[in-house]
């Protein structure tokens, strides 16, 4: 019993330490003139079937001031209204184009090869990629530039601030930034250029043009659903800087619209993130061990070990439950997600871990995940 508890111990204080660390060094990009015009960048949108949340974005981007920025949308073949509402915002607003798709390659996936399209039509030096379900804050861009420019990265990603309505998406979503900020130490990742000290987030990316090139851009992580994850790995084999920033202030997004779209917007992405074959097993044991079976530990005392229990076991299993809460609680305050997530956290892993295991399995299966109507390049 001593063994489980130090092990639990261990396994939930390591990733509240990493966690305490990195709310310190995850900053927000400074403060910028707020009647500053924006800087020369090139914001670009990828874009299929977005009706209902395209024009929102684009308008987000154009509320920043000044004239000397530019954002594109690729319609990608969309199948409702997208291309009409940008058509007719670009009508309005100069700032504004719509840019066909091509016919998607082979072995691309849809948003890798709407992203590389982007690129390749952009105009301006920094490139700032965004999904249709993101909204920028009026000062954003000329924030994020400057905190590009501050920090000497080639490559930058911020994690929005996280609507979240529905049951599943309060418990899951929160969980993205206990994952980035529990389990790799950001000042390690700025001190190497180790492709696996990386971590971003798709929603929102900010980066060099020139260093874009240099790695390859999208093509190289072409079969990639999830260019958070694979852009800065990139980006740093190639030689190149990346780093990441608070992005709380700077945007929003809901992710996912219903708890279908929350389960199987995970699961399509598992095989990238925590479901890679290399990575599930560990990362498991690590979870659960962790943040779930502290939780756990006062049934198992009562059912398994009846004996009375020492005051030093009694205190091992309390730590260890309130480092496993400790970082919910303050990523709630910090990144004003619902308490309700923080409180359910030990749930919220658990229904994590079966995501990625159903995920797993539906691959070894030979059933290939589908996202928009396309089925992953990867298969």
């Amino acid at each position: 019993m001593n063994i489980l508890l130090l092990v639990c111990l261990l396994l939930s204080l390591i990733p509240a330490l990493v966690f305490r660390v990195n709310l310190w060094a995850y900053r927000s990009p400074p403060g910028a003139d707020p009647n500053a015009d924006a800087p020369a960048v090139s914001v670009l949108i990828p874009a299929r079937n977005e009706e209902a949340l395209i024009g929102d974005a684009v308008r987000s981007v154009l509320a920043n001031p000044g004239g000397a920025f530019e954002v594109l949308v690729l319609d990608d073949h969309s199948e409702d209204a997208t291309a009409a509402i940008v058509r007719a915002i670009a009508e309005r607003d100069p700032r504004a184009r719509l840019i066909p798709a091509p016919e998607l390659p082979p072995g691309w996936s849809g948003k890798s090869h709407a992203c590389q399209v982007l690129a390749h039509e952009s105009r301006h030096a920094l490139l700032i990629f965004m999904d249709a379900d993101v909204r920028l804050a009026p000062n954003a861009l000329s924030r994020i530039a400057l905190f590009m420019k501050e920090s000497g990265a080639d490559l930058a990603s911020g994690v929005p601030h996280q609507v979240t309505v529905g049951f599943l998406e309060k418990l899951l979503i929160p969980l993205i930034h206990f994952i980035m900020l529990g389990y790799m130490l950001i000042p390690a990742m700025r001190q190497t250029r180790m492709p696996s000290l990386s971590a971003g987030c798709g929603q929102l990316m900010i980066m060099r043009r020139d260093a874009y090139f240099r790695a390859g851009g999208h093509a190289a992580a072409r079969t990639t659903w999830h260019d958070g994850i694979k852009l800065p790995r990139c980006f740093r084999a190639a030689g190149l800087k990346t780093d990441l920033f608070d992005a709380t202030d700077q945007a929003e997004c809901r992710l996912y619209q219903s708890a279908r779209t929350v389960w199987h917007g995970l699961s399509k992405n598992a095989g990238e993130a925590l479901a890679a074959p290399g990575l599930i097993v560990p990362m498991s044991i690590i979870l659960l061990g962790g943040q779930v079976v502290p939780f756990a530990l006062p049934v198992l005392a009562m059912v398994a070990w009846p004996a009375p229990w020492d005051s030093s076991q009694i205190a091992m299993m309390l730590v260890a439950i309130a480092a496993a809460w400790w970082p919910r609680f303050a990523a709630a305050r910090r990144f004003r997600q619902p308490l309700f997530g923080a409180i359910l956290h030990p749930l919220g892993v658990l229904l994590l871990l079966a995501i990625q295991w159903r995920a797993l399995l539906l691959r070894l299966m030979g059933r290939a995940e589908t996202w928009k109507g396309r089925v992953h390049p990867g298969g």
